[in-house]
């Protein structure tokens, strides 16, 4: 298959009569997939309402059928069409926070959107992206869009066009690059179908700002227990991993540095996941920054391209920093956790 690529600049007016636009949207009213910039990561988009358009995804990304996918609108007017409500707690958040990253899961009608699209379940994870690009392209194909990240399966998701062509050349029918991605990590998943909302999955959105609107608000214990069924798109299986293997290292930079220093003398190619304030102080074989670690953001922002950029660097093991679990560090915490598959190196 020929993945085509358009370039669109995400500042131009007009962005729905672009002709890079419209030409992405009618590969999605034809059920072919296409991966679209959003303000976290690309999606690989494809029709919600179409079973084949949705086994398409699931084929690109060797994804499990049964993980559930993000819908994604460009109004919320569309919501009336395949949930069968929206509590006061869900309306509050869309106010608050939409367009932006914050998937909310609510009670699915039947019979409108792909069973596969949703994994079977009676519930659906709903999201409005904050990106011109996507909004635009929403608006044109007039579709709900299904959208994982726009990677092969296990591997850090994209913030760049790059990254998508890297694991999907010829797999889908195009890339709509609207340039890098903004907040680096994942929509923040939050279920508003009972009672207090819980987030399943930390992202864009903090729980401090959730609670700052809605009060109260839980956490999924699959976020803190390994062992406990996580209910979250994206969530079930390893993700972001690079191809060496990922350890945490919790501790002084000197201990990481003795770390590094042994591996080094088995003979091994060692990567080190660092920030801006340690990166001169490391010895190995490939040091790379990500952020700054006095700006959990910009960590945030840059941890799938540097994640991804160690597989240029090949090397045989990598050991990362870790960082405070609060605010947007616990979305950072919650993905290398992942990368690592809870690999931790206590001093």
């Amino acid at each position: 298959m020929n993945t085509n690529v358009w370039k669109v600049d995400k500042y131009v007016d007009n962005l729905e009569n672009n002709p890079q636009v419209v030409d992405a949207a009618n590969f999605l009213r034809k059920n072919e997939v296409v991966a679209l910039p959003t303000e976290t990561v690309y999606g690989l988009g494809g029709n919600a309402e179409n079973d084949e358009a949705v086994a398409k995804i699931f084929a690109a990304k060797g994804r499990p059928g049964d993980n559930p996918l993000i819908i994604h609108i460009a109004d919320r007017s569309q919501l009336s069409r395949f949930v069968t409500e929206v509590p006061e707690t869900a309306a509050k958040l869309i106010d608050a926070f939409w367009p932006g990253p914050l998937t909310i899961i609510f009670k699915r009608k039947e019979g409108v959107l792909s069973e596969k699209a949703t994994a079977g379940l009676d519930t659906v994870a709903v999201r409005m992206p904050d990106h011109p690009v996507a909004l635009a392209l929403l608006k044109t194909c007039g579709l709900p869009i299904a959208a994982p990240s726009a990677n092969s399966s296990g591997k850090p998701s994209p913030t760049k066009a790059e990254h998508v062509l890297d694991d999907l050349n010829g797999k889908i029918a195009g890339v709509l690059d609207g340039g890098v991605t903004g907040v680096g990590v994942e929509s923040t998943v939050i279920d508003c179908t009972a009672g207090i909302p819980v987030i399943l999955r930390p992202g864009g959105v903090t729980k401090e700002q959730l609670e700052a609107v809605v009060g109260e608000v839980e956490e999924d214990a699959a976020l803190k227990d390994q062992s406990a069924r996580p209910k979250a798109p994206g969530m079930k299986y390893q993700h972001y991993a690079p191809n060496a293997p990922l350890y945490m290292v919790a501790g002084p930079k000197e201990f990481l540095q003795k770390l590094v220093t042994e591996k080094q003398a088995e003979g091994l190619r060692v990567g080190v996941l660092t920030t801006e304030e340690n990166r001169g102080f490391y010895e190995a074989e490939l040091v790379l920054s990500c952020g700054r670690r006095t700006e959990l953001d910009t960590v945030a922002a840059a941890l799938y391209d540097t994640l991804r950029s160690f597989n240029q660097g090949q090397v045989d093991i990598i050991f990362s920093e870790i960082f405070p679990n609060e605010g947007v560090g616990h979305a950072i915490m919650n993905r290398l956790e992942k990368a690592a598959g809870h690999r931790l190196i206590t001093a």
